[in-house]
């Protein structure tokens, strides 16, 4: 088994969509990014390319090629996912938690974690999303940007040897 925690944050700026684990969320501003800029989707991609040991998003799909301008994040995930069973892992369970004061999230969280679950071809209920507020502090509590974290186990049937085996 392994262990992958990943991070994300972008800016909210006016004039882009708000998107955050696949879905459409009504608000006035959206995050600022080279891609759709989901926080949430793109700490769950760090998470699972941390616990292969496959670096981090930007290796794949760096903001400097414009051939992933607004690129869809669950194209993204997608992709990270092929990589995962490619190498013989399957995902046990994810844990997220994205940190915003606005707006109020409770009400799509669960279509969220449907649409993560979706993408990575496990049941909903492995898949945890949650929301925590900045309570009025830092970038998040000011409603400057968002942030997202995520940890996961991951296994494989193949056990690795290591200096103990």
């Amino acid at each position: 088994m392994r262990v992958g925690f990943g991070y994300d944050v972008h800016a909210l700026c006016a004039g882009r969509a708000l998107i955050l684990g696949g879905i459409t969320i009504p608000h006035s501003q959206g995050l600022h990014g080279h891609s759709d800029a989901d926080v949430l989707t793109h700490a769950v991609c760090d998470a699972l390319l941390g616990a292969m040991g496959e670096g981090d998003l930007g290796t794949y799909f760096p903001s400097s090629d414009p051939q992933f301008k607004n690129i869809d994040s669950l194209q993204m995930l997608q992709a990270v996912h092929q990589k995962l069973t490619q190498r013989g892992y399957g995902l046990i369970n994810l844990d997220t938690v994205i940190m915003a004061e606005a707006p109020r999230l409770g009400p799509y969280l669960a279509d969220m974690q449907k649409q993560l679950a979706s993408v990575l071809c496990v049941s909903p209920d492995l898949v945890n999303v949650k929301v925590k507020s900045g309570d009025k502090l830092g970038i998040i509590g000011r409603q400057e940007g968002m942030a997202a974290q995520a940890v996961c186990l991951i296994h494989t049937e193949q056990h690795e040897m290591g200096p103990h085996s």
